[in-house]
């Protein structure tokens, strides 16, 4: 292994840069090249199919057999003429990645040969082995059949020589398998629950568009080097490793210029990226070594969220052409900043309004503070369940550490909305206005454009933080779908929109004036909602028992933010929303406990194999060097001398023999205590069981080997170490 270590250390020494990739075009006259939108649709279909698509993506009708032949005939001949031998069916399961399987644009022709197939059934619909996938329970092992259906709003588009076509997985039966389903009917739901409310002050409002901006961090490490980690290998996080003298400390990475070889790497993703339509913006060096960002511009939820798959799967791929890996784990590193995604989320009306920015008229500013009001009234009450979904095995490592929002859910508004907030939760009483209480609080909303956009300022420790014209949710890490919390975050501002608009129409209907009706529900929203703001120091100790004081909850293992999703009540407003069934919701809970409890298993596994097979016997060569050592010092030197020469040696033989049997002790106990939690049957109970008997031995383990990494002989140290890892070169 140390062998391998050096061998790697001087591929990466050794190696030519790949020459920069120099495009000839302008962005624009390539972008969307490989992506079979609307342009490309109206000049390979027919006037009726293209009409048919159209309706399919703006109004959700579903496309009949006849036109979907039509579809894709002409989406066939646009593949072929740009080098596309297959198809697929893409879409995300409820595993960490996409999936896909290829079948050739082939089929008999009658006289022995072949021609190019594509028919509308191949089109809408395919029949994928189903039973390899998680599902929670929802379908048994020997139930294979699964159903991927066409989403027209998501464009096919050309990934080599692979039409990919998103789909939904659903289960035969027909329950969700995967995110896809799930967002789109929680889009569903946050347009028409948000349309609703807009309609009190724009009766032109039709429906509401939910859009998503994500950013992606992730770190880049040298191929040569990753290979010769199993744990990176094997698990996407290094599970031992001292910090190096020097990582992030002086804070001289963040925006610094990128290094020549990273910015090749990006510019090559960008140029592949911008032909699949991805309109990636912004590229930069994160605060930690090695550690970058990738954002987009904003688009419509659910083609975001695709787009934001697309960049990942083909970050992976760019990144081997330059001899890197990227890592995607939430906490690669100990020690040093770990990645998010953050999620910036808004609302935007089909009349062009963004529902979370400030207006012109105090009317626009009721508007933009019923909707910023409601929002945080929905993370209040909905907490724990926001908390769960953005809650994982790897997510687990990072929340609350190195700049990473803490498991406590917040939201963060600035000062100037906190400020608009206080005063109208004293202005607003629930009894009929007098004309000069209206008049001063129409005057203050209507003041909000002036203070509110250049001086909203970032909060770094909010895991849902207002900035400026939308809300950023921290939270999300970076290996997740994004789906997987803005389903969550969808259903629950739906929810509590839904019960704003009853109880207003309820007041109305009484004889309150609407404008007056809604204020006084804001005002009641402002009140019950407030523990959840918070402007603050999100690590403070300090924060952790205010929080408690105000009755949030602090859950910080997976486990247990998992277990919010069991709650009756949530479980029901899901249903209502029609977002997800009991049974496709305890399907996906159950499989989220699999996921931690499998995670941990292979790291332990892991982890315990490289500290008896790799470390131990390193480390007690090492030791036998050093007795040997101190066997040739008693030969030479006097009685006295010998003393004096060998102490130190002797110290560091029981140090390390200590370091060993500690070791060795723990990744037994860790072993039994995984024997032990393996019988559970009860995926929830064997999650638990791991959580707190398994996962405490690995930093006790770790703690051991890092102590030995800085004794042991850096030439016999069987893997690349944080110094190496972290720079690149």
């Amino acid at each position: 292994m140390a062998k391998m270590r050096f061998k790697a250390l001087e591929e990466v020494m050794n190696r030519e840069p790949r020459p920069l990739v120099n495009g000839e075009k302008l962005t624009s006259e390539y972008y969307k090249t490989l992506v079979f939108d609307q342009p490309k649709m109206q000049k390979y279909l027919s006037r009726e199919a293209y009409q048919a698509v159209v309706s399919a993506i703006e109004g959700g009708t579903s496309v009949d057999r006849k036109m979907a032949d039509q579809v894709a005939q002409g989406m066939k001949a646009w593949a072929l003429e740009n080098g596309a031998t297959h198809y697929t069916h893409w879409f995300h399961p409820l595993t960490d990645g996409t999936a896909e399987k290829h079948d050739a644009f082939i089929e008999y022709n009658g006289n022995g040969g072949v021609i190019e197939a594509f028919s509308g059934k191949m089109l809408a619909q395919q029949e994928p082995d189903a039973s390899s996938f998680p599902s929670g329970g929802i379908r048994a092992t020997f139930e294979a059949r699964g159903y991927t259906a066409w989403d027209p709003s998501s464009p096919a588009f050309i990934s080599e020589t692979t039409l990919s076509i998103p789909t939904i997985f659903i289960s035969y039966t027909g329950e969700a398998l995967d995110y896809k389903t799930p967002l789109l009917r929680s889009i569903r739901a946050i347009d028409q629950a948000a349309t609703a409310v807009a309609r009190y002050f724009d009766k032109e409002v039709k429906s509401v568009q939910a859009n998503l901006g994500w950013e992606q961090e992730y770190f880049l490490v040298d191929e040569a080097l990753f290979m010769a980690r199993p744990d990176l290998v094997l698990t996407g996080r290094t599970l031992m490793g001292h910090s190096s003298s020097k990582d992030q400390q002086l804070e001289d990475h963040y925006f610094s210029s990128i290094p020549t070889r990273v910015n090749r790497f990006m510019i090559d993703l960008e140029q592949e990226a911008y032909k699949l339509g991805v309109p990636v913006k912004t590229r930069h060096n994160e605060v930690a070594p090695n550690q970058f960002e990738l954002a987009p511009i904003y688009e419509e939820m659910n083609l975001a969220n695709d787009h934001n798959q697309v960049i990942m799967d083909l970050m992976q791929k760019i990144a081997r052409r330059h001899k890197f890996r990227v890592l995607f784990h939430e906490k690669p590193f100990a020690g040093i900043n770990g990645s998010g995604k953050h999620n910036n989320w808004s609302l935007q009306t089909d009349t062009g309004v963004n529902l979370y920015s400030p207006g012109k008229n105090p009317r626009a500013n009721l508007q933009f503070l019923t909707f910023i009001i409601n929002t945080i009234k929905a993370v209040h009450d909905y907490q724990d369940l926001l908390r769960a979904s953005i809650y994982n095995a790897s997510n687990q490592h990072r929340l609350g550490a190195n700049e990473a929002p803490p498991s406590i859910i917040s939201v963060f508004l600035g000062t100037e909305i906190t400020q608009m907030l206080d005063l109208m939760e004293t202005a607003v009483v629930d009894r009929k206005m007098t004309p000069d209480e209206k008049t001063e609080l129409k005057l203050n909303i209507g003041r909000i454009p002036e203070i509110i956009l250049d001086t909203t300022d970032r909060n770094r420790t909010s895991p849902f933080a207002f900035t400026g014209n939308r809300f950023e949710y921290r939270a999300v890490g970076s290996s997740a779908n994004c789906a997987s919390a803005l389903i969550i975050l969808n259903a629950v501002v739906a929810s509590q929109l839904t019960l704003f608009r009853q109880e207003v129409d309820v007041l109305i209907e009484k004889g309150v004036r609407k404008d007056e009706a809604i204020f006084q529900v804001l005002k009641r929203l402002i009140i019950e909602s407030k523990p959840i703001r918070f402007n603050g120091n999100g690590y403070s100790q300090e924060w952790v028992e205010e929080a408690a004081r105000r009755g949030l909850t602090n859950v910080n293992n997976v486990p247990e933010a998992l277990a919010a999703f069991m709650r009756p009540e949530y479980a029901k407003m899901l249903s209502e929303l029609e977002i997800l069934s009991e049974r496709e919701l305890h399907g996906r809970v159950e499989v989220e406990y699999e996921k931690f409890t499998k995670k941990v298993q292979i790291e332990s596994r892991v982890l315990g194999d490289l500290a008896i097979n790799h470390i131990v016997p390193v480390s007690v060569k090492y030791m036998t060097l050093l007795l040997k050592n101190v066997k040739y010092l008693k030969e030479v030197f006097s009685p006295q001398e010998y003393e004096e020469l060998s102490a130190g040696r002797k110290q560091l033989i029981r140090e390390i023999s200590t370091h060993n049997s500690t070791i060795k002790a723990l990744v037994y106990e860790m072993t039994e205590a995984r024997k032990k939690a393996n019988v559970i049957e009860d995926a929830v109970e064997k999650a638990r069981a791991y959580d707190q008997t398994v996962l405490p031995f690995m930093e006790k383990i770790r703690y051991h080997i890092d102590k030995l990494e800085l004794v042991v002989d850096n030439e016999m140290w069987p893997l690349p170490k944080y110094r190496e890892l972290l720079f690149v070169r």
